[in-house]
């Protein structure tokens, strides 16, 4: 079932609308011919065709949506959890579609918006300690009633909550987390956050809980930590202690900031997501906001992204070979197609199939669902389970920043957004970290999480590279005309000064709060 035609390394698609079985138009992709040397710069482009004009389209947007074909696939994209028996198929998906996949996210600039998504830890103010479910799940409930939000269930259990293009969402350790819709401008992107954690904190402080912008549970043990009642997160915490020492840690006692942005063609997505991975460790050193376990300082600056050198490396870090001649969507699609699978939702259940891959699902050898073909639902699933630095699925994901205080969530996109969707700041980016070596960028990775901006690089410090990164993205936010360059204020006292947000908490810990971790509670509170 090949979506896409294949010029050397660059995918083109066309969208058209055609009837399914049920009577309804569904948009799916079809292959188009064009030059390679055209395609690399242009995006993809969709176009809606109906058969029949006295037909009423029904269209399954492409933002949030898979990507189906006449005849074979009519296609509805999971929520959490994810839809089933949404794809009927009568053919069986190739490896072509998958990078179709990918390649849908191709958008022309005009239509490039900024994803942010946060985590907190929430806790009872009196106790400090980590919410329950049963006070997530009356959290869950009120923000709904109070403010019109439609409640997600896993079973008997909410889960979540959607409103528009927002979800709010549950993660392993009772992390509430907010992924936000895709805004056009970073002022939207925090009126977003200011919008929901005023949301939050009229239902939280009723009833005695509060919530903490930090990286890394500064507090308690994994044993104080609830457990969800997710599905997925069972597999995952059974399968984690195989592949790591601290993907237990990683589950229940991490709490990131991320951006996730568009590309406008295969070759955009490469220069950005190089980039991306390029400069990861230092967008990690100036959020770093991670330095406590269990009540004492743990010797990290970033306990968090250390935590994923340890994790499963099967499917975490920094992905040299994207800085491959060859990389592209379907380089990225064979990395996925052998990161072990954790599962398969059927039948409102999720089946374990972890050390099996996609690639067997595509071949219908998955052990746990014998003789079974995927959908694009699972293939959208399994992509959600790969964890690097940077992650491509329709758009790229930043996913190097500590969770912090509220302004920090602001900067962290504002960080992103001056560099990649400036074509003058990206460009002086790439030529920066052209000759990094593999070795370099991993000695950053590596180093980053217990040095910040001190870590030792070349002739000098990874400071003063980082002075001159967040100067350009200052520029390109000048240059897109928001106004939007103070919402570097946050980190531009960090690189002026060199002190990572971590180390200001250090000296706290030292000083002004006598080495007692309680009062972090205080100084991060939302």
């Amino acid at each position: 079932m090949a979506l896409i035609s294949q010029t050397g390394s660059s995918y083109c698609m066309r969208a058209e609308m055609f009837q399914n079985k049920t009577g309804q138009n569904v948009v799916f992709s079809r292959a188009g011919h064009v030059e390679a040397s055209k395609l690399k710069d242009n995006c993809i482009g969709f176009s809606a065709l109906s058969s029949n004009s006295s037909r009423k389209a029904h269209i399954l947007h492409m933002d949030n949506a898979a990507v189906g074909q006449k005849r074979r696939y009519s296609v509805v994209v999971a929520a959490s959890p994810p839809t089933e028996d949404a794809v009927i198929a009568t053919e069986p998906l190739t490896k072509e579609d998958l990078v179709a996949y990918l390649a849908s996210g191709c958008k022309p600039k005009e239509a490039w918006r900024i994803g942010t998504e946060h985590e907190k830890f929430g806790f009872e103010l009196k106790t400090l300690r980590p919410m329950k479910y049963e006070q997530i799940s009356e959290l869950f409930n009120g923000i709904a009633e109070r403010f019109d939000w439609e409640k997600v269930m896993e079973g008997d259990y909410i889960i979540g909550l959607k409103q528009g293009k927002q979800s709010i969402s549950l993660e392993p350790g009772g992390q509430f987390e907010l992924s936000g819709a895709p805004l056009e401008t970073l002022h939207q992107t925090c009126a977003e956050v200011n919008s929901h954690l005023y949301q939050v904190k009229a239902v939280t402080e009723e009833m005695g809980i509060g919530f903490l912008g930090i990286g890394f549970q500064p507090k308690w043990g994994i044993k104080d930590i609830p457990i969800m009642p997710k599905g997925r997160y069972e597999i995952m915490r059974n399968y984690m202690p195989k592949v790591g020492t601290l993907g237990l840690d990683m589950m229940f006692r991490t709490c990131t900031v991320q951006v996730n942005l568009d590309f406008s063609s295969e070759r955009d997505m490469i220069r950005k997501f190089r980039a991306g991975l390029a400069l990861q460790p230092i967008a990690t050193a100036l959020f770093a906001n991670s330095p406590f376990t269990e009540g004492k300082p743990n010797g990290f600056l970033s306990m968090r992204s250390q935590i994923w050198t340890d994790t499963d490396n099967n499917r975490t870090g920094m992905l040299p070979f994207v800085f491959d001649e060859s990389f592209g969507f379907e380089q990225y699609v064979d990395y996925a197609l052998d990161v072990p699978m954790y599962f398969v939702y059927r039948n409102k259940k999720y089946i374990d199939c972890t050390d099996m891959t996609f690639r067997d699902f595509l071949a219908g050898k998955l052990r746990c669902i014998p003789g079974e073909l995927p959908t694009l639902n699972d293939w959208e699933n399994h992509l959600t389970t790969i964890f690097p630095e940077v992650r491509l699925k329709r758009y790229l994901e930043m996913r190097g920043a500590d969770g912090g205080p509220w302004r920090r969530l602001c900067a962290l996109p504002a960080f992103w957004v001056g560099i990649l969707y400036d074509d003058v700041s990206l460009q002086n980016v790439l030529d920066i970290t052209a000759d990094w070596t593999p070795e370099e960028r991993q000695m950053l990775r590596n180093k980053v999480p217990i040095t910040g901006l001190k870590t030792p690089f070349r002739d000098g410090l990874l400071k003063h590279v980082a002075q001159d990164v967040v100067k350009l993205a200052k520029d390109g936010l000048e240059r897109r005309g928001f106004k939007e360059s103070g919402f570097l204020n946050e980190v531009a006292e960090v690189v002026r000064t060199g002190v990572t947000p971590a180390e200001t908490l250090l000296e706290l810990y030292n000083g002004k709060w006598e080495r007692q971790i309680d009062p972090v509670f205080q100084e991060l509170l939302y």
